[in-house]
């Protein structure tokens, strides 16, 4: 399980930072084109939207991997030992549930009427469901993520506040 979790951080995190770059890179074009060729690009503020999205939502999932969310730490900081991690496994349950039902299962009819109904974006003519599958995507990296660490204050393993 931890090398399976070793790759997908290495993998999301490195497609996060190309995402970025290209973000940049977009955004950079789009303005460039507006101010200085008097000539805006067509398609560059579409673009932009959906690397955000892609951005946001799998930066949701890296997020949660480096316990960077904003939460309310009042329990888990007065908490230790068995209690912290039933308190943990119970956190993680109800991340599990949302991302399983909300994201994968919800993301996976999002993409599928998508399809169904072939909707394509207006500038760059793609379907629509390419974009939306970056919902069940990430709800599936959650997923793994959270049953890494319900796995480890199962065995016992401290659990830490956040991922060196």
């Amino acid at each position: 399980m931890k090398s399976l979790i070793a790759l997908i951080d290495k993998l999301l995190s490195n497609f996060l930072v190309f995402l970025m770059a290209a973000i940049v890179l977009v955004v950079t074009w789009q303005v460039f084109t507006r101010f200085l060729m008097t000539s805006p690009s067509s398609y560059t503020e579409e673009l932009a939207r959906f690397l955000l999205i892609w951005i946001g939502v799998l930066g949701g999932a890296y997020a949660l991997r480096t316990r960077a969310h904003l939460g309310i730490d009042i329990m888990t900081t007065k908490l230790h030992g068995r209690q912290k991690d039933m308190l943990m496994i119970g956190i993680y349950l109800a991340i599990i549930l949302f991302s399983a039902l909300i994201l994968v299962i919800g993301g996976i009819k999002l993409v599928s009427l998508t399809f169904t109904l072939k909707q394509i974006s207006a500038s760059l003519g793609i379907k629509m469901g390419y974009i939306y599958t970056v919902l069940p995507l990430s709800g599936t990296i959650m997923i793994i993520y959270s049953l890494d660490v319900i796995l480890d204050a199962i065995k016992g393993r401290e659990i830490t506040e956040e991922v060196k």
